[in-house]
């Protein structure tokens, strides 16, 4: 069966998107603005640089990346909305999906979304992922996404306080929500290699397709609420601490571990670098320092 077009409402989503990142940017250059009595007051206030990415078969985005600001190591706050034809390397990785063995025959695709990666100048201000996405082909649609919280060091009532934004966002469409979504992130941002998780977890899901589009999108923009909801008060609870050289230490090696993940099992990583999006776009999750044990 041939799935719609979705026209208007591929445009709905690609634009929630933009408008999401442009939130995120705006609280997370207050957050830098609000940093001006802390150790790193002397730095300008961080801000977003933005630039357009490309990819050759079709469409495109923005990088909003942050640098060295007081709060923020580095922060990329990345969209898109890209189109084409999947390559076989995408085709296979993506055939075993609900609805999807007819990619062969007809392998072309629509994605936006929406991807953020901060890496926090204190190792006291726990490192943070969230994305959101749409994703279209003539054999089907789904939603997928999520946020989840990279501390360096767990304070438990952190832990709670961040899973709590997600299960009242989960909780207010479906109560199974938040126990399938926590317990697919506890699994999928798991280091296998090292039999450890990436960070404390928070909710992923993937192929979410009800039937109902308005129901499955309405959601997803709850998720990217939540994380601003979570995130903003949970930086400003701890970006004032001190921190000594051990901390950062600390901070290093597990940043390792982060850069580890992402190359190895991250979809997002694997599908961008698979269908020939712009590289720069696709690792701008990667830490700008980081150590080995």
């Amino acid at each position: 069966m041939t799935t719609p077009d979705l026209s208007n409402e591929k445009a709905r989503a690609s634009a929630w998107f933009r408008a999401l990142r442009d939130q995120i940017c705006t609280a997370f250059e207050g957050l830098e603005d609000a940093q001006d009595q802390g150790p790193f007051a002397n730095l300008p206030a961080g801000r977003f640089e933005v630039k357009p990415t490309t990819r050759e078969s079709g469409g495109g985005g923005e990088m909003a990346v942050m640098r060295q600001g007081r709060v923020f190591e580095k922060v990329g706050v990345n969209i898109s909305t890209v189109f084409g034809t999947l390559g076989e390397a995408a085709q296979r990785s993506m055939m075993a999906r609900p609805g999807l063995a007819g990619l062969a025959d007809d392998p072309r695709f629509w994605a936006a979304g929406i991807s953020l990666v901060a890496h926090m100048r204190s190792p006291k201000t726990p490192a943070v992922h969230m994305n959101t996405r749409m994703f279209w082909t003539p054999h089907g649609w789904w939603f997928g996404g999520g946020s989840d919280l990279n501390p360096m060091v767990e304070v438990p009532e952190d832990t709670a306080f961040f899973h709590d934004q997600q299960k009242q966002a989960c909780d207010a469409h479906d109560p199974e929500y938040y126990p399938r979504f926590k317990k697919w992130a506890d699994e999928y941002f798991m280091i296998k290699h090292w039999n450890e998780p990436r960070g404390v977890g928070g909710i992923f899901y993937d192929d979410l397709n009800t039937g109902d589009w308005q129901a499955d999108f309405a959601f997803t923009q709850d998720v990217g609420r939540a994380f601003l909801k979570a995130f903003v008060p949970l930086t400003e609870k701890h970006m004032f601490e001190p921190w000594t050289d051990q901390d950062r230490e600390v901070q290093l090696i597990k940043r390792g571990r982060y850069a580890e993940f992402n190359l190895v099992y991250d979809r997002g990583t694997m599908f961008g670098l698979q269908t020939g999006h712009n590289p720069e776009a696709v690792l701008m999750s990667l830490p700008p320092e980081c150590k080995w044990p």
